[in-house]
């Protein structure tokens, strides 16, 4: 991958993000794209929970040139001052990668479901909210999928407390 590549995949992403805005910008200010770098070759691109949106994660799956038809991870990150959602992304046809990271706040951790788009987010979706809470608005069935219904909290939260004598290190 190439600088070259990473300026394309922005400069679609602020153009989804600008045309999707009311008032003609972005979020964030000028540009939907907080970061972009090529992290070991490979572009990864930073967004707000603003800018990412089912119009861009559609653009970045329909776009021939892109054409990102699989999600092949989806992890979410507890940072303490922020959470975030990455994206692994892959093109099958093009072969590439494209790794989106969404930052969330952490009072609030919330972050547009991709479900529609990609149907592996279904249970990856499910599996971050179950484990650090960060909740996916538009997902069809968001619940708990490792853990019990009735369990408290998010057990990879960095503010989850453990019942030491439950673990045996009591």
């Amino acid at each position: 991958m190439s600088e070259e590549f990473l300026e394309v995949i922005s400069a679609r992403i602020n153009e989804i993000a600008l045309s999707t805005n009311a008032n003609g910008k972005t979020a964030t200010g000028e540009s939907a794209v907080e970061e972009a770098v090529l992290n070991f070759g490979k572009p990864m691109v930073t967004l707000s929970t603003e800018n990412w949106t089912l119009d861009t994660a559609r653009m970045l799956h329909d776009d021939p040139e892109l054409k990102f038809n699989f999600l092949s991870c989806l992890t979410g990150i507890d940072y303490e001052e922020h959470m975030e959602v990455v994206y692994n992304l892959y093109s099958i046809p093009h072969n590439h990668y494209l790794y989106i990271k969404v930052k969330t706040p952490r009072d609030n951790p919330e972050v547009q479901s991709v479900q529609p788009v990609w149907k592996t987010a279904d249970w990856l979706e499910r599996e971050t909210y179950d484990l650090l809470g960060i909740r996916f608005p538009g997902h069809k069935n968001l619940k708990r999928i490792l853990l019990e219904d009735d369990w408290e909290g998010h057990p990879l939260r960095k503010d989850y407390v453990t019942d030491k004598k439950a673990m045996g290190l009591d």
